[in-house]
């Protein structure tokens, strides 16, 4: 019997609490007419703008430059005068390998020089009395060849001694390593002492002992689907929003537009060159991509959220929400524009819209700009 009891106070307390959490329910006026309370809604005032249909995509941004310092010639890394982050001038030193063993070869080379020069001195003064002599009758013409034949291989000495000193001193140039541009030291990839050889593993060209990167301006590249090449050419305006800085946009344009599609993804590659002066889009993060493709100045156009199943909108009449069935045209992440169905000046509801049933009485709690 206690049990009992306790059930039917339980369900009374549950029934309590259901009505309890009930809306309150329309009111019924004198006349006996059910009075339905008006829905909250915001709407936005119908205006002529400017409109773009845009694709958008995401993609790496990339350093417009990039460069892996090496050196020609392999050698012990002597000093490294950069460090990651450090910008740097077109032509500054960043790095050298030792030189010591170089700068011998050089000297070594330039005594060679001296002493082919000198060689070739002889040899020709040499030549030119037995030229003398020849005319004269003086020496036979087996002394004149031999004469001028050592005056030959005298100059074939002098060039390649010359050619020895240049080449020692093309080795002492490529050991020492300059900044072939502005920009930023993006990795240090080696340390002072370690011996490198480009030609061999480890330390590589595309490796360096440095990474050298300009983003004074950043490249995208982009996978676009047969559609949408057909809209994208070469010098078209294009956008990039760096998701790390949400609201500012860099301006840039198209650069390449390839006419062939990838194999196995059957997509096209696009890439484009954004200016970037304050080096606020930093390479390796992820940008969106906005491409405009067609534009208008002075379109009939609301909030992309105004729009009811892609073709018709609730506008208010009165205290009413009165259903419209619209013609689109251009389309964006934010607006689309209205061909027909709607006028200037119109209030379209763009927050309470959704379930809201033709005819339904309505408050206007505010007017948004978009």
């Amino acid at each position: 019997m206690r049990t009992a009891k306790i059930r039917i106070l339980a369900v009374t307390m549950m029934l309590a609490a259901l009505i309890g959490c009930q809306k309150p329910a329309d009111k019924t006026n004198q006349s006996g007419v059910v009075e339905t309370k008006a829905s909250p809604v915001k709407v936005y005032k119908v205006k002529k703008q400017k409109i773009s249909e845009k694709l958008v995509y995401t993609a790496t941004i990339e350093p417009w430059k990039k460069q892996a310092i090496t050196p020609e010639v392999s050698g012990k890394i002597a000093r490294i005068y950069v460090a990651e982050g450090d910008r740097v001038s077109r032509g500054q030193l960043l790095a050298e390998l030792d030189t010591q063993s170089i700068r011998l070869q050089l000297q070594q080379a330039e005594a060679a020089l001296a002493a082919a020069k000198a060689n070739l001195e002889d040899a020709q003064k040499n030549f030119d009395r037995m030229d003398r002599l020849f005319k004269e009758k003086a020496v036979s013409e087996q002394q004149y060849e031999k004469s001028r034949l050592a005056l030959e291989a005298a100059r074939a000495q002098r060039d390649q001694a010359e050619a020895a000193v240049n080449l020692a001193k093309h080795a002492l140039d490529v050991s020492i390593m300059k900044a072939p541009f502005d920009g930023v030291i993006a990795s240090k990839n080696a340390e002072e002492g370690d011996v490198i050889n480009p030609m061999m593993g480890g330390l590589t060209a595309t490796a360096g002992v440095v990474t050298l990167v300009n983003y004074s301006k950043v490249k995208v590249k982009i996978d676009v689907s047969p559609d949408d090449v057909k809209k994208i050419a070469r010098g078209q305006k294009v956008y990039v929003q760096s998701y790390d800085i949400p609201g500012q946009k860099f301006e840039g344009e198209i650069t390449v537009v390839n006419s062939s599609a990838d194999p196995q993804t059957k997509k096209f590659r696009v890439e484009a060159l954004v200016n970037n002066p304050e080096l606020v889009l930093k390479p390796g993060t992820f940008g969106q991509v906005i491409i405009e493709v067609v534009s208008k100045e002075d379109a009939l156009a609301v909030p992309q959220r105004a729009l009811l199943g892609n073709w018709y909108v609730m506008v208010t009449e009165g205290n009413k929400a009165v259903r419209r069935n619209v013609t689109i045209g251009l389309k964006n992440t934010d607006l689309v524009e209205i061909i027909s169905g709607l006028k200037e000046g119109e209030l379209v509801i763009v927050e309470g819209n959704f379930g809201l049933a033709d005819g339904s009485q309505v408050e206007v709690e505010g007017e948004v700009e978009k």
